[in-house]
């Protein structure tokens, strides 16, 4: 940004942070507010008028007073955070400087006021483009939101939701964490492990999967070519390398685990070991079909005993999965460092879909686009797709993966 812009910025903030203050009131949240003194009284003499006069002088030109401390203040903070400037001084003096200042100032404490509002600007100014080079500055880590999210559009899978959202929220408020986080995503496809995923990404991080501390990695799409596989062991590495050194928090996916080479997923293993970085956070997700078939047979069989889905517990399908994947013949991510060495920390199952949840999946799609629906044109969206096992029709075959697309016939 060019330094033209900078006194129309600083002049914006002072117009901000005038209505902001003046909105606020007389002073800050839980202060005394000042005495009213004389101009309490509606109906005074003529010399009661003029003390009126000059207490309301007085009063606003503390408040002027006040407003300029706090823009100063303000914006060396936005200038520290955006352009790196004014950041030598010591934390102790400035702290110091800014006790000195608020004691002339009542009821105008900045640690009171201020903080709140400074984090509100810098959010609103990250919100229009990069403010560092790393991307670290929009990073959010919106917790709350990606709970809410996942329960209201997230269907038919509880446990995944529990899951997810312990697991995250507890590496993130880790100080210390030891090693990476490391999630892997188990069950048919279109039962959710890439909607979870863009959830997760979505709500780390402001720009989601564009973020740069975001990398996503298709197995085919980017080694598609077991002959080239010491290149892409090469190439992955760096990558990685590369990401976590830029973001202090970085967020890497595999999607079709089960077809990474065994050398990439030794190139990968170092990097979600026991590692003792400082101030540096990677949560890798590994998304695969591997362990569909189990998990569907639970489902079923408490189906079949007249038991909701939802007493399914992760203790049972985690210790289920995890068999399965041991006994898998030739497959290199069932048999890789990362299972073996019990690196991964969940392996999360993703339940099969009924019939009642496609129409949830029907639903949102008319939603998203803004399109009117009836019950009826529900049934008839999830009657379009293919139920097994043959007999009891119980499952959609294909999850809601292709539900959007199947509300095209129903455009007018």
């Amino acid at each position: 940004m060019g330094q033209g812009w900078l006194p129309a910025l600083r002049g914006l903030g002072c117009c901000l942070l005038v209505l902001l203050l003046l909105l606020g009131g007389s002073g800050s949240p839980g202060t005394t507010p000042p005495p009213r003194g004389p101009w309490a009284e509606e109906h005074g003499a003529v010399p009661e008028r003029e003390q009126w006069g000059r207490a309301r002088y007085e009063a606003v030109k503390k408040h002027l007073g006040a407003v300029g401390a706090l823009s100063k203040q303000y914006w060396q903070y936005v200038a520290c955070k955006v352009w790196q400037e004014g950041c030598e001084a010591d934390e102790e003096e400035r702290e110091e400087r800014e006790e000195r200042e608020s004691a002339h100032i009542p009821s105008w404490s900045f640690p009171l006021v201020g903080q709140d509002y400074l984090e509100i600007l810098s959010a609103w100014y990250c919100s229009f483009g990069k403010c560092c080079e790393t991307g670290d500055c929009r990073i959010i880590n919106n917790i709350t939101g990606l709970k809410a999210d996942l329960s209201e559009q997230l269907h038919g899978q509880h446990l995944a939701k529990e899951v997810v959202v312990r697991a995250v929220q507890g590496f993130l408020q880790n100080p210390r964490p030891q090693k990476a986080l490391v999630l892997s995503f188990h069950g048919w496809s279109g039962t959710g492990k890439n909607f979870v995923t863009r959830m997760v990404a979505s709500h780390l991080y402001r720009d989601g999967l564009k973020s740069d501390c975001v990398r996503v990695f298709v197995s085919l799409l980017h080694f598609p070519h077991h002959n080239y596989v010491d290149s892409y062991k090469v190439q992955l590495q760096r990558q990685i390398s590369e990401t976590l050194q830029r973001c202090r928090q970085a967020l890497l996916i595999f999607d079709e685990a089960e077809k990474l080479h065994s050398s990439l997923l030794d190139a990968i293993r170092p990097f979600v070991a026991h590692h003792d970085m400082d101030h540096q956070r990677a949560i890798f997700l590994f998304l695969s079909n591997l362990g569909g078939n189990t998990i569907n047979e639970v489902a079923l069989d408490f189906w079949r005993a007249g038991r909701a889905r939802e007493e399914i517990s992760m203790e049972l399908l985690e210790q289920r999965l995890r068999l399965e994947l041991q006994e898998a013949a030739e497959n290199s991510y069932a048999h890789s460092h990362l299972l073996r060495e019990n690196l991964i920390d969940f392996v999360v199952p993703f339940l099969p879909l009924e019939y009642h949840h496609v129409k949830l999946c029907a639903r949102d799609a008319f939603l998203a686009r803004g399109l009117p629906y009836t019950e009826a044109t529900l049934d008839q969206v999830a009657q379009m797709m293919v139920f097994v096992p043959k007999e009891e029709k119980l499952f959609s075959a294909q999850g809601c993966k292709s539900v959007p697309q199947r509300i095209n016939y129903f455009l007018p």
